[in-house]
């Protein structure tokens, strides 16, 4: 059984940009063959990485992003306190490293939750193919454009929503990525902690459980420990949906 799980993960090591599922994902709008044979030539690919591991810290000499194949991260940097203030989860299909784009090091730390497949893309070597391909460039503009419009979503959630409308909207995020990827919008796997949504979502950890609790007595869901199936996904929709129309109203 052993030596059947290491062949498919040496299978899976051996994937093409141009043959893989989440290649739209990770640059989006898709790309031309040519170009993604081009990019395939600098892509390191390595063994899977296990929970706990990093593919990164705060401070480490930057030199690459990272595209998650499968698997999850978690991101977060180190306050001033000393404190693990959590920057967000990377997903199949999404990129991570950003940061280390200027500034010479990272200023965020990756770590793996769960058995990972992670595919490297070198600094050095990207920039000089966003220079011979137009195309990639552009799409690499794209994910940054992603990137910083999902930051500033995460500001205005901490700021201006409840601490039920937080968990609603984390959960309906997670539906929506899912979804993206073909699977199930419903019914998914939470493979980070409540005490990681908890830090995410600006939250006590008992204050996330009892939401759950909540919801789950209301039918929203259905929770059975990190598995969660959402019954209800318009009911979850609803309490988020109004608070985005009263920003939406005051920003016009």
């Amino acid at each position: 059984m052993p030596n059947k799980r290491k062949k498919l993960d040496l299978e899976e090591l051996k994937v093409s940009c141009q043959n893989c599922t989440l290649a739209d994902l990770c640059l989006p709008h898709g790309m031309e063959k040519a170009a993604l044979v081009e990019l395939d030539s600098i892509v390191v690919r390595h063994n899977p990485y296990q929970p706990g591991q990093h593919l990164f810290r705060p401070g480490d000499s930057s030199h690459a992003l990272y595209a998650v194949r499968s698997g999850a991260l978690k991101s977060y940097c180190i306050t001033e306190d000393g404190d693990e203030q959590v920057l967000g989860f990377t997903l199949p299909g999404e990129l991570t490293g950003m940061d280390g784009l200027s500034g010479g090091s990272y200023a965020s730390a990756a770590v793996v939750l769960e058995t990972s497949s992670v595919c490297e893309l070198p600094f050095n070597r990207l920039e000089g193919l966003c220079h011979e391909l137009p195309g990639l460039h552009r799409q690499m503009m794209s994910v940054v454009g992603r990137e910083i419009t999902s930051d500033q979503h995460m500001l205005m959630l901490l700021g201006k929503r409840t601490a039920e409308e937080r968990l609603a909207s984390f959960l309906l995020s997670l539906s929506t990525r899912y979804h993206l990827r073909d699977l199930s919008a419903t019914e998914f796997n939470l493979p980070m902690s409540r005490q990681d949504i908890g830090n995410y979502l600006g939250m006590a950890i008992e204050t996330v459980s009892r939401l759950f609790a909540q919801f789950q007595d209301r039918g929203l869901l259905e929770v059975r420990r990190r598995q969660v199936k959402i019954l209800d996904l318009d009911g979850v929709r609803g309490m988020v949906e109004p608070c985005m129309r009263q920003q939406d109203a005051g920003s016009m």
